[in-house]
Parts: C-alpha cells; structure tokens; sequence
C-alpha cells in the first residue's frame, strides 16, 4: 500500500512502514450513508533500486484493530459474512509492478488478500521526501464483491475508498 516513489528523490534500499505514524482509513457507505473507519498497518516494506524505482511492496493490515466508532457495527464486520476476522486476523496488499505518472506519482499493482481470497487493488499514490523519513499519501477503491463480500448493495456500498498516510523509514541498504 505504500509503494509510490518518486525516481530522482528516494534513495536505494529498503524502507519500512513506521506503523505508530501510519494511518490507513476506509470509507463505505452504509444504508446510503457513508461511514468512515481506521485499521492499523503491522508491518510493510518498500524496495527501491538504485534509480529510485519501486521494485516491490508489502504491507499487512491487522484487522483486528477495526474501530468504525460504533461497537456493534465493528462487531458484525468481524464475522464470516463479512471480514471473518476471527478465521483471517491480518488483510495482506502486495505488488511488484509500478507504472509512473507524469507528475511524479506512481500506481502500484498489486493483489489484497483478505478473508482468505485475493484479488486485484491498484494502489495510486505520490512520495514527499521529509528529511530522513518518506511519506507517502497513497489511495484505492476495492470492490468488495472481488473479495467475496457479497451483502445487499441498500446495506453495504459495492465500493470501499481506502486512504493511506504512510510514513516510511529507510531500514537497509543495497
């Protein structure tokens, strides 16, 4: 989820997602109003080459950390229908194939992997070099049905707006 770089700015090596300063929130809608939620990032990496390119990212979600601000709606996302939280605790995003923008931005390819099913999320996003750090303001659209959440669309929108704010630190080196 965080592999946007931009080619002339970010050094070779491999950096690290810092998850204590790193966001990740959703958006659905439920019974046509949207609601808005957060899940923590437990891990994930970036590997840039020696151009500054992308080569590959990873990143893995605990789900179990879910908070929509309401108790009982936090609770049904976690069962079978739904996330099965309890059966598959951590969503997974991985990609190894970047196409660049022309303003410096880069999509990400991947496949999410949640539930137990994987499928297809591109990932479009833009670096801003901060000193020693590499934030990264990155966002998707996952169509839940990929991913085998099939509810009335009246309940649960069809699309999911995910939003990253990743703040990323440089942990090895080629």
């Amino acid at each position: 989820m965080t592999a946007q770089l931009q080619t002339a700015r970010v050094a070779a090596g491999t950096w690290s997602v810092s998850d204590s300063r790193t966001r990740v929130s959703f958006t659905v809608s439920n019974v046509g109003r949207p609601v808005r939620g957060s899940v923590a990032c437990r891990w994930g990496e970036v590997t840039v080459d020696g151009g500054g390119n992308p080569l590959r990212a990873r990143a893995e979600l605990d789900l179990d950390s879910l908070d929509t601000g309401i108790r009982k709606r936090d609770s049904d996302l976690r069962t079978p229908r739904l996330l099965d939280i309890d059966r598959h605790p951590v969503m997974a995003w991985s990609a190894d194939r970047f196409t660049r923008d022309d303003e410096g931005g880069w999509t990400a390819h991947g496949e999410l992997t949640v539930r137990g099913v994987t499928a297809p999320l591109a990932v479009i996003g833009t670096p801003e070099p901060d000193g020693g750090f590499l934030r990264v303001r990155a966002s998707a659209v996952l169509d839940r049905t990929t991913v085998g959440i099939r509810v009335p669309r009246i309940v649960i929108g069809r699309l999911v707006g995910i939003e990253i704010d990743a703040c990323l630190t440089p942990s090895r080196r080629p």
